[in-house]
């Protein structure tokens, strides 16, 4: 048992994800309040009652590989159902509540629904089926389980047909949807499909028609249910209407889409839909549209799907079932849709974004056609009104044509730097992994130079010092990077562009050289000196660059928080001078929550007047405090608490 509780304290929403997916995982999340009865066997099996539109047992347990085994009295087949997530999260609550899991006891109805499948408690007894007596209706759930369908099947068998017959219509008068399914049904046999349609399509437009909203604070909303809707679809799909299920699906894609967009219940509606679209789109293999005619009705609803609604399009796109010749024609018809498109320069971003996603089907068109030659020259037709140019590149150098590649790199660049910055810096990545590849360091180098002068920052830093010294040239650029940020001035600026101390050569690419930019937008760039400083350990030029850009106005107390950590040790007296700033600024907020985050601080003021021998100073520090701020009840209180912790007597 211990064994279990281990697991729940371990586990992490990833585990959970990976075990039954996101879907699943999702719909999980919102079903814990539904977990009743939550029970631990002796063996460390989890169970419980978990409602949903019925009321269905569960269990969860570990098996001897140390991964889960689960029973659900669900339909769900597929993996893991939402229920037993549903029961390993409320477990789960538990055991971070430190709260014991109750043990489930053998008599308890729950243990007989999912563990006890003898049938010696129900050897026959008639008495209770007299045709005088009125017949036992049941209000606990203790007949939804595996092996109480067992127990069920054989009090059915048992009663007289006429007792049965009156038994099921006591029940539809209870439960309306036993009458509405037992009439499905008997459409469904007697071919009456027109009238299911009909049905279904009305109930459609109703369930679509729903306002979807929830409110998980307050626990209020309404989230349309469409359990009925989906195994309607499954019903039709298994008695050979794929026809009828796509033309259904249809409405309920557009509807559905629309709902979804004005709805505002953390997903759970679209999860839904989701749910019977994944029926529809089992329908189109099936269905009387030829096969290419299947491809591209798919690829239709892949190139609108906003929202996510569709996982398993990959799965038929990938199918077996569709040859070459069926992928030829979509590439044929995908490749007259592209024509068909204006191409403007002035194409809005949804435009571009439809046409990118155009291509890539005609990309992999030509790929499942056994076409992939016309996959380079369509990139480049394609090249200026998709922006498509890191496409091209990768399909270039992966058949080896790394000149035609590097040109459409620097092709690519050009057009793309004013106005698609983040493709063009894309771009320029590809050029320094094409002069990594060739091991040509000073390109590598001058390419890390244009992104720091581009971006400055410590990690910019770092990169160029990485490839400049692999290139053996890393003191001359250092010596040229910190006298830019001291003067704005880049190396190609200085003496009149005639800088022999600037060691790299001139990359394929550059960024249009406008106004240097430095972290507060002047320079010298005080921030960055000091962050090279300390990363480089010269703490006395830390000391410097801190009191020129001390005299600076400013806001915040960040870099101050970082000189004062990395000099502590060889300037301790400016570390504890930022830190008693930090410290009257917070006390000086008068709040509690404030009041804690100071006494961080004076903790390491605590530290640094011990470590230098002070600790007269730290007490003197401690009586000041008491004296000015003596009528701040909670103050008083942290610094009781760092008397008595971090007393240096």
């Amino acid at each position: 048992m211990e064994s279990i509780y281990v697991l729940l304290r371990n586990l992490s929403l990833d585990d959970l994800c990976e075990w039954a997916g996101a879907k699943i995982l999702s719909r999980a999340k919102s079903y814990i309040r539904n977990v009743r009865n939550l029970s631990l066997l002796e063996d460390g099996t989890l169970a419980a009652w978990v409602s949903g539109s019925e009321v269905y047992a569960t269990s969860v347990c570990l098996n001897d590989e140390g991964d889960f085994d689960y029973s659900c009295t669900c339909p769900y087949e597929q993996g893991p159902c939402k229920h037993t997530v549903a029961v390993v999260l409320s477990a789960v609550e538990q055991v971070k509540r430190k709260l014991t899991i109750p043990r489930l006891k053998e008599d308890d109805d729950l243990y007989h629904t999912l563990f006890d499948e003898s049938e010696d408690d129900y050897a026959e007894n008639d008495d209770w089926r007299d045709e005088d007596e009125e017949p036992v209706l049941v209000s606990e759930p203790v007949m939804k389980g595996k092996s109480g369908n067992l127990r069920v099947k054989k009090i059915l068998e048992g009663m007289e047909k006429h007792n049965l017959i009156k038994l099921i219509l006591e029940f539809t008068v209870l439960y309306p949807e036993i009458e509405r399914g037992i009439l499905e049904r008997d459409q469904l046999a007697l071919g009456q499909v027109d009238k299911i349609v009909s049905s279904l399509r009305r109930e459609i437009r109703a369930v679509t028609s729903e306002h979807a909203w929830q409110n998980s604070w307050k626990g209020g909303g309404n989230l349309p249910d469409y359990s009925h809707v989906q195994s309607q679809l499954q019903a039709l799909l298994s008695s050979g209407h794929a026809d009828e299920v796509i033309d259904l699906g249809e409405e309920l894609w557009t509807r559905g889409n629309e709902q979804v967009e004005q709805s505002n219940d953390g997903g759970e509606t679209a999860i839904e839909i989701a749910a019977c679209l994944e029926i529809v789109l089992q329908a189109v293999p099936h269905s009387s549209m030829d096969p290419a005619e299947q491809l591209l009705w798919v690829i239709d609803w892949s190139l609108a799907d906003e929202y996510a609604l569709l996982d398993s399009v990959g799965m038929i796109l990938e199918s077996t079932l569709y040859s070459r010749d069926h992928w030829n024609t979509v590439a044929e018809v995908l490749e007259a849709r592209l024509k068909s498109m204006k191409m403007t320069s002035a194409a809005s971003f949804s435009e571009s974004h439809r046409r990118n996603n155009v291509l890539n089907m005609l990309v992999d068109a030509f790929v499942k056609s056994g076409n992939p030659e016309k996959i380079i020259p369509q990139l480049e037709k394609e090249s200026d009104a998709c922006q498509c140019y890191g496409k091209l590149v990768d399909t270039l150098l992966a058949s080896g044509e790394i000149a035609k590649g590097r040109q459409w790199c620097i092709r690519g660049f050009e057009r793309t730097v004013e106005k698609y910055q983040g493709i063009a810096s894309d771009l320029q990545g590809r050029l320094r992994k094409l002069a990594e590849n060739e091991k040509n360091y000073d390109l590598v180098a001058a390419y890390r130079a244009e992104d720091f002068f581009e971006s400055v920052s410590r990690s910019s830093y770092i990169e160029l010092r990485t490839a400049a010294e692999k290139a053996n040239v890393w003191r001359a650029v250092r010596e040229c990077v910190l006298s830019y940020l001291k003067t704005g001035k880049r190396p190609e600026q200085v003496d009149g562009g005639k800088n022999s101390h600037w060691p790299l050569t001139k990359p394929e690419v550059m960024y249009p050289r406008g106004k240097s930019v430095a972290i507060d937008g002047k320079f010298p760039d005080l921030n960055t000196l000091i962050d090279i400083a300390i990363l480089e350990e010269r703490f006395d030029d830390v000391v410097v660059f801190y009191q020129d850009l001390r005299k600076i106005k400013r806001w915040g107390w960040e870099i101050d928080k970082s000189v004062a950590r990395a000099v502590v040790k060889s300037h301790p007296q400016i570390s504890l001078d930022i830190w008693r700033a930090i410290v009257n600024s917070l006390i000086g907020q008068v709040k509690p929550k404030a009041y804690e985050e100071a006494a961080i601080y004076l903790r390491l003021m605590c530290k640094a007047y011990q470590e230098n021998n002070r600790k007269p100073e730290w007490q003197q520090l401690l009586g000041e405090l008491r004296r000015e701020h003596k009528a701040k009840r909670r103050l008083m209180e942290v610094l009781d608490g760092l008397s008595g912790r971090n007393s240096i007597i």
